[in-house]
């Protein structure tokens, strides 16, 4: 096998004729920054669960590119090209679509912090009077953002389809594929005591050309989940990777991080976690993949 990409939190590699395997580490990253600390068993945590939601989609039609995994921290999937636009595509097979697709069911995140600094207009969220944090978006907003760019960045439709090249089928069908795996992901962890917050999806066009989800979905790094009880009490209680994100909130690291954005300054390099963060946060990793799977860890 050859490895053929490392990102920031599994690695790729060219198995054999169209298939990839995908290996999950347990690095972990926040804000588009590796933190350099290791997270034990969280790779693991990633790829059981993730193995688990496809094959929930597969009993629910829905295309993706999952084939089987080999062991706790590594799957088979099926092969796709990279490429950084669609629009001149002659074969618009085989080759991912280059955007990430996240979809909003509470004001949370990082959407509250831009609705605070005035980057958003609540009127688009379909939020009347002042915003609350943690409150229910009235109908689930999706937001599209780049994939392949130094950090992730929120884009318009319009720029999705005129700078990326997605055409609007494509667009209304992955829109309605987002809307019915999350769904699916809510009722099953509602039986569990978690709110599905919000969640990130990605897709490609697979070797027919038709929308296929593929990466990874419904864990603890992709989405964000609270506690249900404490939630109908007043209180927001995180089981994601927001744990993490809010540790490095309150050192003060977010806010220097997304001023030298802003300035298009060198950005300050991101601390390592202690190790009582480091043990605390594997234990929510192997504790969440129960929860959200229903299975032991």
């Amino acid at each position: 096998m050859k490895l053929i990409a490392r990102g920031k939190v599994k690695e790729v590699y060219d198995y054999e004729p169209g298939v990839l395997m995908f290996k999950f580490t347990d690095q972990i990253s926040v804000f588009d920054k590796v933190i350099p600390s290791m997270i034990p068993r969280k790779g693991e945590s990633l790829c059981r669960t993730t193995e688990h939601w496809f094959n929930q989609m597969k009993d629910m039609g829905i295309n993706s590119h999952f084939i089987e995994s080999l062991s706790p921290n590594e799957m088979l999937v099926k092969g796709v090209r990279k490429v950084l636009t669609l629009k001149d595509l002659e074969d618009r097979k085989g080759c991912i679509i280059p955007l990430e697709f996240i979809c909003r069911h509470y004001l949370a995140g990082s959407m509250w912090r831009r609705l605070e600094k005035g980057k958003v207009d609540k009127k688009i969220l379909g939020i009347e009077g002042d915003p609350v944090y943690g409150q229910k978006i009235p109908v689930p907003f999706i937001e599209i953002t780049t994939k392949f760019e130094d950090y992730d960045r929120p884009i318009t439709v319009e720029e999705a389809m005129n700078e990326f090249g997605i055409r609007k089928e494509e667009l209304d069908e992955i829109y309605d594929i987002i809307l019915h795996i999350d769904e699916k992901i809510e009722e099953e962890v509602e039986k569990r005591g978690l709110i599905h917050v919000d969640g990130k999806k990605e897709f490609a066009l697979d070797h027919d050309g038709k929308i296929m989800l593929i990466d990874t979905f419904g864990t603890a790094d992709e989405d964000r989940f609270w506690e249900m009880d404490e939630y109908k009490k007043g209180e927001l209680v995180d089981r994601s990777k927001e744990f993490v994100r809010k540790y490095y909130t309150n050192t003060g690291y977010y806010e220097e991080l997304m001023d030298a954005r802003d300035a298009g300054k060198e950005e300050p390099a991101i601390p390592a976690l202690t190790e009582e963060m480091i043990k605390d946060t594997s234990l929510l990793y192997a504790e969440l993949h129960e929860r959200l799977t229903g299975e032991k860890f």
